[in-house]
């Protein structure tokens, strides 16, 4: 699936969703990734065939505008970059589908949701290319120190991925009019504190969400 939304605890196609009114549309345009979460559902979580983000080949942004030529815009409360890989590891494609869709529609709402990596992955801070596109950059926080964060992660950049994925968002946040940092909500409260703090600390907005099983 390229593009998709959530009903209940599934994946649907939006070309199976009879009413797309108000729907959050999701793209899935990498299964590539920086990471292998302990807790990623690539990790835990066997999907049908017929129902799987698992895409077989990369869509090109051609494809990924064509899909969605078939909607109308206007249906979509927001549309999210994130799927089964990391969106920002097609920085560059994604801002061209962003440019695309802003075109279309000036006042849509996009976000990505992100593990705050790829500025390392393309060596370069990325940041500055979301102004005026991305309305919202949510990232993985998952712990509240470096130590854990690695141990959850398995980032491929080592142990200073927590530092450099605290930095994404600091800088994120010149250019982007929300960006948030999320956490599982099975942390336990200790813990939420602790990062809620560093939220705080960096001026942006913890989100805690349900963890999905």
């Amino acid at each position: 699936m390229i593009l998709y939304t959530l009903y209940g605890n599934s994946y649907i196609d939006l070309k199976h969703v009879s009413d797309l009114k108000g729907i959050t549309c999701y793209v899935n345009s990498t299964n590539r990734c920086q990471c292998s979460c302990t807790f990623c559902l690539r990790q835990t979580k066997e999907m049908m065939e017929g129902n799987s983000l698992w895409l077989k080949e990369e869509p090109t942004v051609e494809e990924i505008c064509h899909e969605f030529d078939l909607y109308q815009l206007d249906d979509f409360k927001e549309v999210v970059f994130c799927g089964f890989g990391e969106p920002l590891l097609r920085h560059e494609d994604l801002m061209e589908v962003a440019k695309y869709l802003k075109q279309r529609k000036p006042d849509i709402k996009i976000r990505i949701n992100t593990n705050g990596l790829s500025s390392l992955s393309w060596k370069r801070d990325i940041t500055p290319e979301f102004k005026g596109l991305i309305d919202t950059v949510s990232v993985s926080l998952n712990a509240s120190n470096k130590e854990e964060y690695y141990r959850l992660t398995r980032s491929r950049f080592g142990i200073d991925s927590f530092d450099e994925m605290l930095k994404f968002a600091s800088k994120a946040k010149q250019y982007v009019p929300h960006v948030v940092l999320t956490v599982v909500d099975i942390i336990g409260e200790e813990e939420i504190n602790k990062c809620q703090k560093i939220a705080d600390e960096i001026g942006v907005t913890l989100r805690v969400r349900p963890f999905e099983k």
